[in-house]
């Protein structure tokens, strides 16, 4: 009997053990099902952002078609980057966000210029090449200037400042083709010197039907003792000043589209979908090359599309029922977005002032 009532009290111990040990296990270790769910939403509300922080990366590296991210570091910008108007306009007045209207958009291109072909330079110490971008175009070009720094004058003087076309010459001497000549007052002792544009959009729109005959132009601006003084290469003490060429481009017109979407902050409950703030920092991401804006506001969208918040998305509803059972319902995106305005290098070290689409995140959906 002992034998048979020790198995019994093991039987016993054992119903009791599986009958109360789930239901106190739920009551010791499992969250308030509110907490659980903040916490959860918290979670997937990180691994969003974060999705969109590679995102952005991935996406301007694949608008500009870039392998990888230029290699220019901010010792060289302050070489390469031109203190001149159009620039400092454009710093001074940066707008990094574009507002969602239907209208015609202008690209700023500026490249810099660079030695020409030895065997053409010949005897000219003064001679610039520069490389087209094959986004400009005969056709799209707005205006093209070419911008010149003058050193400052000894004393008030008229400058005469030629801008000449480059071309090959028998046995390996270059000729030149005046293109245009301007005459400047100059003011005696004017600190720094000053920038001069000249217009060269016939001139860019005849070398890009003849892409061959682009051998660069010869820049001479002579004072009255017939000194040049004009700076055609970065001498010591003038990084930043050598000729450019600013060329605006139209681009073609953006179309919108209205929506709605709720609005969130990083503290909000809300687990529905939603936007969220996100600044994005480039300096973090260690791209010296974005010359502007160095950050700005892209946000992104997190939370659920349930079908009892369906009704608040009347896309996403339709969505829902066309799906064949067992698939994926909706999922929270983008459902507006708009670009930005980007000062920028390009891997052949030309600054960019272009319009990148779908930068911003206006408004988040269930689709």
């Amino acid at each position: 009997m002992k034998k048979g009532s020790s198995r019994m009290l093991l039987f016993l111990g054992l119903v009791s053990f599986s009958f109360f040990s789930p239901a106190e296990t739920n009551r010791t270790s499992r969250p308030p099902p509110e907490s659980g769910e903040q916490c959860w939403a918290c979670d997937y509300r990180e691994h969003s952002k974060q999705m969109r922080l590679h995102g952005i990366r991935s996406q301007i590296l694949s608008i500009l078609r870039l392998q990888q991210a230029p290699n220019i570091s901010r010792d060289m910008i302050r070489q390469l980057l031109p203190k001149a108007p159009p620039l400092t306009q454009i710093l001074d007045q940066y707008d990094p966000r574009v507002e969602d209207e239907d209208h015609v958009t202008t690209e700023t291109i500026i490249t810099m210029a660079t030695k020409p072909d030895p065997v053409l330079q010949d005897d000219l110490s003064s001679c610039c090449l520069f490389s087209l971008s094959p986004k400009i175009q005969p056709k799209n070009i707005l205006h093209a200037q070419l911008w010149v720094h003058l050193r400052p004058a000894d004393a008030v003087t008229t400058v005469f400042l030629q801008i000449s076309r480059l071309k090959p010459g028998k046995e390996g001497n270059g000729t030149r083709v005046r293109v245009r000549s301007l005459k400047i007052e100059a003011d005696a002792g004017a600190g720094s010197g000053s920038w001069q544009s000249v217009d060269i959009k016939s001139l860019l729109r005849a070398w890009l039907r003849q892409p061959e005959t682009n051998y660069g132009i010869e820049i001479n601006a002579y004072g009255a003792d017939g000194e040049d003084l004009a700076v055609t290469s970065a001498e010591p003490g003038e990084e930043g000043l050598r000729p450019f060429i600013e060329v605006k481009i139209l681009d073609g017109p953006k179309r919108s589209r209205r929506d709605s979407g709720l609005n969130c902050d990083e503290e909000s409950a809300e687990t529905r979908c939603c936007r969220y703030p996100l600044t994005v920092d480039f300096e973090e991401f260690g791209w010296d090359w974005i010359i502007a804006p160095k950050r700005y506001r892209a946000n992104y969208c997190s939370g659920e599309c349930e079908s009892m918040h369906l009704q608040q998305y009347p896309h996403a509803h339709l969505v829902n029922k066309a799906n064949p059972r067992g698939t994926a319902g909706p999922c929270c995106t983008p459902t507006k977005m708009s670009a930005i305005n980007m000062l920028y290098f390009n891997r052949k070290e030309q600054i960019i002032y272009g319009k990148i689409p779908s930068m911003v995140v206006d408004h988040c959906g269930c689709s």
